[in-house]
């Protein structure tokens, strides 16, 4: 039978799921949202689907993210959500229930722990683990987590802001602040709300970060057409947002990221910190891909800072990794059902 128990390793995040299939790889990566109809509360689209509705339905439907600051926020939407990624990444035609691999922040209580274990059993797991997403992004990230030789990993998603300090396998100094992708794109929406009153979605929010932001203030701006609603006459308008001004209007979330690291830095053993000089801070996470983000921790820290290998799939390549070899990891696991 342990032929055919097919194993996931799901990267549940705030803003994507991604699930790992050992051999093949990133196997799915969809937007974690689902979409719900109000009044049977039926599920009508999940992921990609629902995605392209986000900020476009009408009374009857509402479409949002079960996932709330890398917790789930609501249960039985979560769930859904996660049967619907374990089937379809293992196909239409399996009968065999997979043992599944689950990423959860760092600084999860053990009621948010067995919330992610009971969704992934009810979802159809046949076992469910559930890891530190540090931990898997230093994994992910080709780190070797169990030699006595301190890491730091910074892993910025969606929702959470994740720093911790790795060695021997776990975790020595760890913090994690509800500040990341999506506080980002709530901080443009702000900017272009006071500064020239424009109203814009989410959506346009997180296009605008991924196509002109930057950490950093750069001397050749980027410059991109902005398309929303004027405050003033409620009429379709748009407005030319530069490099510069995304840099201001995301300087506040950018300062709490920092002060994140920089607190974990602080309460590092002296040891540690020698090896994390040496080395560096690696940072993994989608949001980590904001321009010249290393080049902002660098000043801030003195500390150099790189940008992992595949920075978004580093969690998920991560459980990947650790299910294949379940019994090194042993000692990293929190629980496991």
């Amino acid at each position: 039978m342990a032929l055919f128990s097919k194993k996931l390793g799901i990267d549940l995040g705030t803003a994507n799921t991604l699930v790992f299939v050992p051999g093949k790889g990133v196997v799915l990566n969809e937007p974690s949202v689902v979409a719900v109809s109000v009044g049977d509360r039926k599920i009508l689209a999940v992921g990609n689907e629902a995605k392209k509705m986000l900020g476009k339905t009408p009374d009857s439907i509402i479409a949002y993210r079960p996932m709330k600051d890398g917790v789930i926020a609501d249960y039985r939407v979560t769930e859904a959500m996660l049967r619907y990624f374990i089937q379809k990444a293992l196909g239409r035609w399996n009968i065999w229930k997979p043992e599944v691999m689950v990423s959860v922040p760092a600084s999860v209580t053990s009621t948010e722990r067995r919330a992610v274990i009971e969704a992934a059993i009810k979802a159809g797991a046949k076992n469910a683990y559930v890891v530190k997403e540090p931990i898997l992004a230093a994994i992910g990230a080709g780190i070797p987590i169990h030699e006595p030789v301190g890491h730091m990993i910074v892993d910025i998603g969606g929702g959470t802001t994740d720093v911790a300090v790795i060695s021997l396998g776990g975790i020595v100094a760890c913090t994690s602040v509800k500040c990341a992708g999506n506080r980002m794109d709530a901080g443009i929406a702000d900017y272009l709300k006071k500064n020239f009153n424009l109203s814009i979605g989410d959506k346009m929010a997180e296009e605008i970060k991924i196509q002109i932001g930057s950490a950093i203030p750069l001397e050749e701006e980027l410059v991109m057409t902005v398309k929303g609603r004027d405050f003033v006459t409620g009429l379709p308008r748009t407005a030319d947002l530069k490099t510069n001004e995304v840099v201001k209007a995301i300087s506040r979330e950018l300062r709490e990221m920092v002060k994140a690291i920089k607190d974990v830095l602080q309460e590092t053993p002296p040891e540690l910190s020698s090896d994390i000089i040496d080395r560096g801070i690696i940072m993994t996470g989608g949001s980590s891909l904001l321009r010249n983000f290393p080049e902002l921790v660098y000043r801030r820290t003195g500390v150099k800072s790189v940008l992992a290998k595949d920075a978004l799939f580093c969690v998920a390549r991560g459980t990947g990794i650790a299910l294949e070899h379940l019994d090194s990891y042993k000692k990293s696991i929190v629980a496991k059902r």
